[in-house]
């Protein structure tokens, strides 16, 4: 490591992870880009954006003829995933800002056209759960059903067999959202997006954890961001 107090660097690692595993499309890529980056020297910026910079070099800038590229899906991930300033995300991809603006600019204008895929909302709060399918279906998907409680979320994935979950972790009475979503995941292979005001907990590298998280309240960019990811699987299309 360089410089940077380590205990900076220990409070920073949670966002690093979520942002690489969400960057990755998946848990233990994420977190291996993680461990490379803690390993390699640093720049000397804040810890939070020394780790994010570490992450974002060791991905390849890929082209999309689909998507937004590996560029801008950074600054989208940067911005509305992890809530920096677009200044803080120029700084962490080493470009200026007026590159930084245009190339956010045509990665929210990439989103709108990407693929729609079926989702299952998990969320045992009525507003939240049709604020959720409104925002999705604005990034041009559809909601398939919602479910309230963990038996209802099994039993609608059965019929259903969306592309995509956004579940909620505590259901209140109707259980547990990352219980239903284990055992949903014992008969189907489906990415799932966790949205939680308690993101930290989710990612302390202990037990089984998730490879996308969404902080409450969210932001519509952010979730739009999130779901192009999960189902891309963090593949920027080949050219």
């Amino acid at each position: 490591m360089n410089a940077i107090n380590q205990s900076e660097l220990l409070r920073a690692l949670p966002y690093a992870r979520r942002y690489a595993r969400a960057l990755t499309g998946a848990r233990d890529t994420g977190d291996a880009l993680v461990g490379a980056a803690l390993s390699a020297p640093l720049p000397d910026v804040p810890a939070r954006l020394a780790l994010y910079a570490a992450v974002a070099r060791a991905v390849p800038a890929e082209k999309s003829n689909g998507g937004p590229d590996a560029l801008q899906r950074n600054l989208l991930l940067l911005t509305a995933l992890e809530d920096l300033s677009l200044e803080d995300a120029a700084v962490i991809l080493d470009i200026d800002h007026a590159e930084a603006k245009r190339e956010f600019e045509a990665g929210r204008a990439a989103l709108r056209a990407t693929a729609a895929t079926d989702i299952l909302v998990i969320e045992d709060e009525p507003i939240i759960a049709l604020d959720l399918k409104r925002l999705v279906e604005t990034c041009g998907h559809r909601v398939v059903g919602i479910a309230s409680s963990e038996a209802a979320a099994i039993r609608l994935a059965a019929e259903k067999n969306p592309g995509l979950i956004l579940a909620d972790i505590n259901l209140g009475r109707g259980g547990d959202g990352s219980n239903a979503v284990a055992r949903i995941q014992q008969t189907m292979t489906v990415p799932v997006i966790f949205v939680t005001a308690y993101p930290e907990r989710l990612l302390t590298a202990e037990g089984i954890e998730p490879a996308f998280v969404i902080s409450k309240p969210f932001e519509p960019l952010a979730l739009a961001i999130a779901t192009y990811q999960a189902v891309s699987g963090g593949r920027v299309p080949e050219v």
